[in-house]
């Protein structure tokens, strides 16, 4: 039987242009320079900007001859693989409020007060994070638990903020990216076709260097003077006989930290485990705390208050400011981020603009260091688009497998060179999923906290340095 005429097939479209492929990125820039100019870096601003690029983005997809359709079913595509880092998201607002409402968190900040010097909590934050991170193989979880509760504390003895936010994220990406059991890590390594531990060793040259200047800095910053702000020792005592008098900080209120720890290390889906902590947390609120179950319900959603829970207490603003926070709400915003940033990377997606600039990139390469140089600039350009790693690492690493093989380098140094551009860089871009989360995990913007992400700028500078080394070595610069 013949097949029914179904019409004459789609004529090709043609390449898009390298000036049209990056107008996008250009409008983005431009619209957040301005805004910073202006306005500051409010999050409405931020939002506007990206906006304000994506319908650049759609415009430039409209002219390469694709249509609204292409762009809503893409953004859809993304936002479902993206749905497991969204669910994350959700109940870390949540997580946060149950913690509060189970004394979870400010034990956590009592603890910090009694435990931790001032001086070193932007070392200790880092150093945290990163054992955190390197044993359970999730950033997000270790930001999501331990990061908050080290903000919190700083918090409370009256530090600067900003600091602290960019050693929790620095030493959250340090784990990540050398643990075994990271998505990310075994995808860079599956993407490049590298063996895993070879993969994770090869890591290390560029890594530990990373660490150890960020090590130096975050010590050097409390020797040097960053907690100078830290509250006097009579306030920080009034913060602890504060939250003491009216919670009460023994064994149960642990018990939410135990599970999340516990649930995440045995590599538990984060998003079950952190619910599962969420819902005790409750329970311990409830019968530990004594508040009621309309509080806890509201805790879960609309966040931790302090006046509906706590009624005839009366507090300083500083731990008012603590104790008022979290809910599935107060993610809201964030997820508003999160689908702007989606348009604009479908818009670029469809139009053929991303492709476009990979191979623009894959073009300049002449030497060692220009392929490691073009690969990081693919990496970055395309997680900056899309805020998937996976597919990024996947993508990259088909891309340059060929040229590093021609070139005589293993996988794995096309692996770290993915990571070190990838991993690291995209909580430091205001727009991506990753960004947004940790900006509002730990309550501070990302272009406030990512000059103090020492690790994840360092990244690249010490990609680059190792392929210094390798252009000696096998003398192809």
């Amino acid at each position: 039987m013949a097949e029914a005429n179904s019409g004459p097939a789609p004529e090709p479209r043609p390449p898009l242009s390298l000036g049209l492929s990056l107008l996008p990125i250009i409008a983005l820039f431009g619209a957040i320079g301005i805004s910073m100019a202006t306005v500051g870096t409010g999050g409405g601003a931020l939002l506007l900007s990206i906006l304000f690029a994506a319908t650049i983005a759609g415009l430039v997809a409209r002219k390469a001859g694709a249509g609204w359709q292409e762009i809503q079913q893409e953004t859809g595509r993304q936002i479902a693989d993206a749905l497991p880092a969204i669910l994350i998201l959700l109940t870390i607002g949540a997580l946060i409020g149950s913690w509060m409402f189970s004394g979870t968190i400010p034990m956590m900040v009592v603890l910090g007060i009694d435990l931790i010097d001032p001086r070193f909590m932007v070392l200790t934050a880092f150093v945290a994070t990163a054992v955190m991170s390197l044993i359970s193989g999730t950033s997000w979880g270790s930001a999501g638990t331990i990061g908050v509760a080290l903000m919190g504390a700083a918090q409370a003895m009256g530090l600067p903020l900003a600091p602290v936010a960019g050693a929790v994220v620095s030493g959250a990406y340090f784990g990540d990216k050398l643990s075994p059991l990271s998505d990310m890590t075994n995808i860079a390594a599956i993407g490049a076709g590298a063996d895993l531990y070879d993969h994770i060793r090869c890591m290390l040259w560029t890594s530990l260097p990373a660490a150890a200047i960020a090590v130096v800095t975050f010590a050097g910053l409390g020797l040097a003077g960053v907690s100078s702000g830290a509250l006097a020792s009579s306030d920080a005592a009034l913060i602890k006989s504060e939250l003491v008098g009216v919670f009460d900080l023994g064994p149960l209120a642990a018990l939410p930290l135990l599970v999340a720890l516990v649930g995440i290390a045995l590599r538990k889906p984060p998003a079950l485990v952190i619910l599962a902590s969420s819902v005790l947390a409750l329970i311990v609120g409830i019968f530990g705390q004594g508040f009621s179950f309309v509080g806890a319900v509201a805790s879960f959603v609309d966040g931790f208050s302090a006046a509906a829970n706590l009624t005839g207490a009366e507090f300083t603003p500083s731990v008012e400011n603590l104790l008022n926070r979290g809910g599935l709400m107060s993610m809201s915003g964030t997820l508003l981020f999160i689908i702007a940033a989606f348009l604009l990377a479908a818009g670029m997606k469809v139009s053929g603009a991303i492709d476009r600039l990979l191979n623009a990139l894959l073009g300049l390469v002449q030497s060692v260091v220009s392929l490691v140089a073009a690969t990081m600039a693919a990496g970055a350009i395309m997680v900056a688009m899309t805020s998937h790693g996976g597919v990024t690492a996947l993508i990259v690493g088909g891309l340059f497998r060929r040229p590093f093989a021609e070139r005589n380098l293993e996988p794995q140094y096309l692996s770290r060179t993915i990571e070190d551009s990838v991993t690291v860089t995209e909580p430091l871009m205001p727009w991506t999923v990753s960004g947004v989360f940790m900006a509002s995990t730990l309550g501070v913007p990302t272009l406030a906290l990512a000059p103090w992400a020492v690790f994840c700028w360092l990244g690249p500078v010490t990609s680059l340095a190792a392929a210094l080394f390798l252009a000696r070595k096998f003398k192809a610069a």
